[in-house]
């Protein structure tokens, strides 16, 4: 953990100095290329020793794959053996290593680098092996229309700012971060002229950057106080469960989940500072003409801890997964999307039997959540007092429902979480089954949901 830190805080120096002295101006893209692979091998060597192998042997794999397989079968190949791959080392450092359950290992970077990968091969297969008008908007967007180099391969798995740490970009967006139009292309889409502008706005990432480093700070402070001040433990603590009266233990729940997110929020921040100090994460101008570099952003606070339904929380929380998820999964799904999301979530996390307890119960709450929304969210539009009555209960009922699926993640093993789930009587668990029992909702066919991303391609997050 300390090698993660201390290889973090080198790499936001080394973005900076990336972003200075070798911008596109200042330097070719092949330099960037190998600067930005060199140094990215280097922090997994220093942060994993000889573990680190396990990066470098699924990407020479896959590179092979990427060459040798047919267009038809790219990405089927590239996602059968990077998630193997992923598994068989889940598998193994659990079980034969005897890792520690806390313990920050090489298997945080093989999780990015299989997205990435799996990414890659779709996006390729897309852009090569399928035509135009089966594609989304956003699929047509993100096409690869020609298979990369080995060094545009290498630079987009391990480049430094995102080795350690991710998150999960999209290979079209990285390569023109190097090449220099990444941020030229956002600005494009904004009409300069009409805001009085006789040329285009040169943004900078500092501000966002010493913004997000705030964040990261705070939610140190906030891990080192209050994170092992409350440990999730404790909600299965005999004498807790014996004293403390059924609401009392709810209440209990939301904190030490709350006193869990921390650690998230400084990883997953502190990630994206990283990324933008090289001059990376534009996403554009919003409304009010304030330059946006959140185009990488795992998650937004202020939305999490506000959210009034399930489906919003799990918009703004690791959001980059969600959308990797989404488009390799939930967009090509032939049936059950949702399930089939939700389990391969799962099998990405790990194989300890908490993170299996934790996607299941999400695909009911989320069935059911959805089904009560489209049900009955109508009623109470009608007028404002209604309307915020509304929000607060789904507010509070999403956080607890929150909590509810995420106990086991964060415990892990099977006798804690059935011992957790008793103890609360399974109430979310049975509330979920009645209510779809009493509002059925149809499931959506894959023409369906292709019909609407491609209406509203920006919309629709994974579910």
């Amino acid at each position: 953990q300390i090698n993660f830190v201390a290889c973090q805080l080198f790499a936001l120096l080394a973005a900076f100095w990336f972003r200075i002295y070798l911008s596109p101006s200042h330097a070719s893209s092949a330099v960037r290329h190998a600067f930005a692979t060199l140094f990215g091998i280097y922090f997994a060597v220093f942060c994993f020793g000889w573990y680190s192998i396990h990066l470098f042997v699924l990407v020479m794999i896959n590179y092979g794959i990427m060459n040798m397989a047919s267009i038809p079968n790219i990405h089927r190949y590239s996602f059968v053996v990077a998630m193997g791959y992923l598994t068989l080392c889940h598998i193994s450092r659990i079980y034969i290593f005897h890792y520690g359950i806390l313990t920050t290992d090489f298997s945080g970077p093989l999780m990015i680098i299989t997205q990435k990968i799996t990414t890659l091969a779709c996006q390729l297969h897309d852009g090569i092996g399928r035509q135009a008008e089966e594609l989304t908007a956003e699929q047509n967007r993100l096409a690869v229309k020609s298979r990369p180099s080995l060094l545009e391969y290498l630079s987009y798995l391990l480049n430094f700012m995102s080795i350690i740490a991710g998150p999960c970009s999209n290979y079209k967006d990285y390569i023109a971060f190097i090449e220099g139009r990444h941020v030229h292309m956002k600005l494009l889409e904004v009409n300069w002229k009409q805001k009085g502008y006789d040329r285009l706005p040169d943004p900078s990432p500092t501000g966002a950057v010493m913004y997000k480093l705030c964040i990261t700070l705070v939610s140190l402070v906030l891990f080192l106080t209050l994170t092992k001040n409350f440990p999730m433990a404790y909600i299965i603590d005999n004498e807790f469960l014996d004293k403390t009266p059924f609401l009392s233990r709810l209440g209990y729940l939301y904190v030490v989940t709350q006193a869990a997110k921390p650690k998230y929020y400084f990883a997953w921040t502190l990630a994206d500072a990283v990324n933008n100090a090289a001059g990376y994460g534009f996403s554009g101008v919003d409304e009010r003409g304030t330059f946006r570099w959140d185009l990488l952003s795992n998650l937004n606070i202020w939305n999490i801890e506000t959210a009034t339904s399930f489906k919003m929380y799990i918009e703004n929380w690791n959001i980059q997964t969600a959308a990797w998820l989404k488009r390799v999964c939930y967009d090509r799904a032939p049936w059950y999307p949702t399930a089939l999301t939700f389990i391969l979530s799962a099998l990405w996390h790990g194989i300890y039997p908490g993170y299996y307890f934790t996607f299941l119960t999400g695909i009911l709450i989320t069935l059911a959540a959805r089904a009560i929304r489209n049900n009955c969210r109508h009623y109470f539009l009608s007028s404002v007092p209604l309307k915020i009555a509304y929000d607060v209960v789904t507010w509070a009922v999403t956080q607890l429902a929150v909590c509810y699926t995420v106990a086991p993640f964060v415990m892990l093993a099977v006798e804690p979480t059935i011992k957790f789930y008793k103890s609360v009587y399974f109430h979310m668990h049975i509330l979920s089954i009645l209510v779809l029992l009493l509002l059925p909702i149809r499931p959506q066919t894959y023409s369906v949901r292709s019909a609407q991303n491609q209406a509203v391609p920006n919309s629709i997050k994974s579910k």
